[in-house]
């Protein structure tokens, strides 16, 4: 006669046939890593994303349960759990699992070469730490050369919504959106700053409500020219 399974065999059982394993599991066939902030679509095949929705669902329950909250019997928390799980995929960390949104280039047909400024674009991200809302804005400024391509003004917004919505800390979040923009735009130089609101102070810890962070990436000329770099941070005053 066999052993009933026990809680520990079941828990096993169930993380190997999670939709999360098999999505891990070609991660790292793949050698690739699997950060809070790094993009993941590659590896999500059709269909997963609605049964990973239903896993992290069931595992917030979890969560709920041991807070000790009664979701039978409390109205406000019967389906939070659901709430929550679709709130995380489709839309505060969406960044981790969709692709990058399309971006049409154009070649830069009457070389321009002076100094654009796009912002201040509103970005809203989580502490990796603690998944506190990160809420900000971010300008960007660019030096293009006759071999840069130009993107349309609405595609800056959409990229750095596009990598801010994943679980961020400011200084990597900023060089992420560098690094993309070097690689589509190509120019001579590149700046990125943003500014922004931590709620992670305001709710805990030192629950401090005014302290903003600011920081900055330069790329190029931005880098080697103080003149221009003090141009661009004259003008967009944040």
């Amino acid at each position: 006669m066999s052993e009933k399974p026990s809680g520990q065999d079941k828990q096993y059982t169930l993380a190997a046939n999670a939709v999360s394993t098999t999505i891990r599991e070609r991660i790292q066939r793949a050698g690739k890593r699997f950060h809070a902030n790094d993009n993941i679509s590659a590896f999500i095949e059709p269909g997963e994303m609605e049964r990973l929705l239903e896993e992290v669902a069931g595992k917030m329950q979890g969560v709920l349960e041991s807070l000790v909250i009664d979701t039978e019997s409390d109205h406000n928390t019967q389906d939070t759990a659901r709430r929550v799980a679709k709130m995380y995929l489709n839309e505060v960390f969406r960044g981790r699992y969709v692709p990058a949104p399309p971006v049409t280039e154009f070649p830069n047909a009457e070389r321009l070469n002076e100094l654009m400024i796009v912002g201040p674009i509103t970005v809203r991200s989580a502490c990796s730490h603690h998944f506190c809302p990160i809420m900000g804005r971010l300008w960007i400024g660019l030096m293009p050369n006759e071999h840069s391509n130009l993107i349309g003004l609405s595609k800056y917004s959409r990229l750095a919504e596009w990598i801010m919505s994943r679980p961020q800390i400011q200084e990597e979040a900023i060089t992420q959106m560098a690094e993309v923009l070097m690689n589509k735009v190509n120019p001579d130089g590149l700046a990125v700053v943003m500014e922004a609101d931590h709620f992670c102070m305001h709710w805990r810890g030192v629950k401090d409500s005014e302290t903003k962070m600011t920081n900055s990436v330069m790329r190029g000329s931005f880098l080697k020219d103080a003149s221009l770099r003090r141009e661009f941070l004259s003008l967009i005053k944040p």
